[in-house]
């Protein structure tokens, strides 16, 4: 089984370190670079009702979707344009939920990501594809509509193929426990050069998700500051519900560490120290410690020859351009 949220097999045929993804084909960069296709979910499809508490236990964890290669993708094509921050969105209430209970593994084996209490904005995510139901992780992030969430780009879309179903968001999600409920997604976002091939490199999605009571979601959990085109090597905070072994799902886990590059150069993603395992994927890497930084990444991939290394993203102008058609 993989590892970090969606640990890629290498395979002894083609060079060392080639990445796997969703879809058979090379994922190459898109004709627009700057593109987002987005699908607007029909109402039967936005799950709610799905979820119930049997069906989020038994969800697989959607690293098992990343299957198929991608291409390299050349820096130049990433990283354009100048920085672009966006400040978070504070909840109109206190919305501290940290009173809850163990926050251990109870696994007796030793990891390097660490137990956190559970996070209003930080949550679970969960999906269907293929006729299975899947798990990821997500962040509720600042946007104009403030309902906008930020996950991994195989949390929304096949890579390649059609987008999922009966998505929802559950924040501050914990051994079962949803105090903001469930939020549907009505729309979902992608980088083309995800939607239409797969590469890794584009591995983020975003979703808008329905209100609740009346609520948006930024208003009712608050929503994280994003920034785009930054420097590489930064410092990250990495967050996740991991489910595979030797994790259960049931806690937010967290990671710290300093980017590297992708020691094999399949993808212009950065590497941290993290053994979060599947169902991670989607969770939000935040600029230096805690959860307070701007987002700038998510979880989205692993090497089995690169051990304890989660790699994320580069946030450049192409997930920008997509995070624009989302959050407005």
């Amino acid at each position: 089984m993989m590892r970090t949220r969606s640990r890629i097999a290498t395979s002894a045929a083609l060079s060392l370190g080639v990445a796997l993804a969703i879809g058979g084909g090379l994922g190459a960069a898109a004709a627009e670079p700057d593109g987002a296709e987005s699908w607007k979910v029909p109402q039967t499809q936005q799950g709610g009702g799905f979820w119930t508490a049997e069906k989020m236990e038994a969800a697989i964890p959607a690293d098992v979707l990343l299957e198929g290669t991608t291409a390299k993708t050349p820096a130049s094509t990433v990283e354009r344009g100048a920085e672009i921050v966006i400040p978070r969105q504070i909840a109109a209430t206190d919305t501290d939920v940290s009173t809850n209970t163990d926050v251990s593994t109870n696994t007796g084996v030793s990891t390097n990501a660490t137990a956190e209490a559970p996070v209003p904005h930080i949550g679970k995510v969960f999906f269907s594809s293929g006729g299975d139901n899947y798990v990821c992780s997500g962040n509720s992030v600042a946007s104009a509509n403030g309902n906008t969430v930020a996950t991994a780009g195989h949390c929304v879309n096949e890579g390649g193929g059609a987008f999922v179903t009966n998505f929802v968001f559950v924040p501050a999600y914990d051994n079962g426990a949803a105090p903001y409920g469930q939020w549907a997604a009505n729309e979902l976002v992608a980088p083309t050069e995800w939607t239409s091939g797969g590469d890794l490199s584009y591995d983020t999605g975003f979703a808008v998700v329905n209100p609740v009571n009346g609520q948006s979601l930024s208003n009712t959990v608050g929503g994280s500051g994003l920034s785009f085109n930054d420097a590489r090597g930064l410092g990250y905070s990495a967050y996740g519900y991991p489910a595979a072994a030797p994790f259960t799902g049931q806690t937010l886990q967290s990671c710290q560490g300093t980017a590297t590059a992708d020691p094999f150069g399949q993808s212009q993603s950065q590497g941290i120290p993290c053994d979060m395992t599947g169902g991670s994927s989607g969770g939000p890497w935040f600029i230096g410690g805690g959860t307070g930084g701007s987002q700038n990444s998510v979880n989205s991939f692993g090497y089995t020859s690169v051990s304890n290394t989660m790699f994320g993203p580069y946030w450049g102008s192409v997930i920008a351009s997509a995070y624009d058609s989302a959050a407005n």
